[in-house]
This record gives C-alpha cells, sequence and structure tokens, in this order.
C-alpha cells in the first residue's frame, strides 16, 4: 500500500466518523457545498482536522469557535491583513459563500476536554485571566474573552486551545508581528511575563 493510498483510506475513515457525530449537532458534511467540502477535505484537513481539532500545537483548534471570528479571519488571510506564508496561500482563492460554510462547520463542532497536567502554573493563569496584573497595567483576560474564555463575535475562543498556539500569538501580538486585530492586544500581550503567558495559555488549554 502507498503512502498516498493510506492517506486516502485513513482520510476516508475520518470523514465517515465526523458523519455519524455530525448527526448530534445537526450539521453534516453532505449540507456542505461541494467546492467547500472539497476544501475542507484537501485543505482544511490536513492541519486542522476535519473536526477542526487539530493533534499539534501549531495549527490553532477550529471546533467550536465563533463563526463570525473563523468569517473574519479567513477573509483576513485571504486578503493578505493577517500574513501567514500558509494561510495566505491556502485562502487565496476561497469565495465568500465557501469561507461562511468552512466557519458555520468548524463552529458546529464540539471542543474536546483536557486534562490540565500543571495545576500550580494553571493556577496563576486563572488569576490572570479572571483578575489581571494590577501592578503591571495588565487587564484581566476574560474582560473581554469572558469568564469561560468562550470569546465573541469579534473576539476568538481560547478556551481549550492549544497552549504553544495561545503563547505563540501572545508573543506575536506583544512584538506586533502578528498583523491584524493588534490594537488592543499589543498593548496588554506587551506587558504580559512569560512566566504569565505560559500560565494563562495552560490555564485556557485545560477550559472547555
Amino acid at each position: 500500500m502507498t503512502m498516498r493510498t493510506a492517506y486516502r483510506f485513513f482520510l476516508a475513515a475520518v470523514l465517515g466518523a465526523a458523519g455519524a457525530s455530525n448527526a448530534q449537532t445537526g450539521m453534516s458534511l453532505a449540507k456542505l457545498s461541494p467546492a467547500t467540502r472539497q476544501v475542507l477535505e484537501t485543505r482544511c484537513a490536513l492541519c486542522h482536522g476535519v473536526e477542526g481539532e487539530s493533534a499539534s500545537a501549531i495549527y490553532p483548534r477550529l471546533a467550536a469557535q465563533h463563526p463570525d471570528y473563523l468569517v473574519k479571519q479567513l477573509g483576513d488571510f485571504r486578503d493578505g491583513r493577517r500574513k501567514s506564508e500558509t494561510m495566505n496561500e491556502m485562502a487565496k482563492d476561497l469565495s465568500d459563500e465557501t469561507i461562511r460554510e468552512l466557519a458555520a462547520w468548524f463552529s458546529s463542532r464540539p471542543p474536546a476536554v483536557r486534562r490540565i497536567l500543571d495545576a500550580d502554573l494553571a493556577a496563576v493563569g486563572r488569576y490572570v485571566f479572571l483578575k489581571g496584573n494590577p501592578y503591571s497595567g495588565v487587564a484581566a483576560c476574560a474582560s473581554c474573552h469572558g469568564e469561560k474564555g468562550h470569546g465573541t463575535q469579534l473576539l476568538p475562543r481560547l478556551a481549550g486551545q492549544h497552549p504553544n498556539y495561545l503563547v505563540t500569538q501572545l508573543k506575536d501580538f506583544g512584538k506586533r508581528e502578528r498583523t491584524n486585530d493588534n490594537a488592543v492586544m499589543h498593548s496588554i500581550a506587551s506587558k504580559l511575563t512569560e512566566l504569565e503567558m505560559h500560565a494563562v495559555a495552560v490555564y485556557l488549554g485545560g477550559q472547555q
């Protein structure tokens, strides 16, 4: 069996499982347009997984993310407002309809529950997330992203996200290397210490 054939069997199995679980959420792969399903299977699934639960911390989890937020980010990648060599290429020819369908699909997927391995570090992160740091001028993350970290139409869901991905984004915001949505986040991320970044990320990674 060639690697290509093995990948096709693997993808078919994943898609079959996705189709079975989708019945529970009221959205199925069959409801996606052929063009959107092709993009999902041949592009999105490679890094983020069909269900939006990427296995690698390099790529963000998209499951349960707010659809309007996903629409904005995909549009920003497509139009070059958010810079990422990989995502700019992946999104460059996406239609508005495909972007909306992909956003609706990933937002409908349930987030997974993950165990926190470092309870002490997570406790520090919980404090910073809910209370901020009045001594350094760091605002509470919850004041914008919500007490459960579920985000809003304009702000991302952080609960359950890969901790390493969150740390990377915070550092990019702090250095202004994140090219969109930087105005508010730079003022916050630039004041966070390395410990606070990792603590908040570990705490959020264990939330649902």
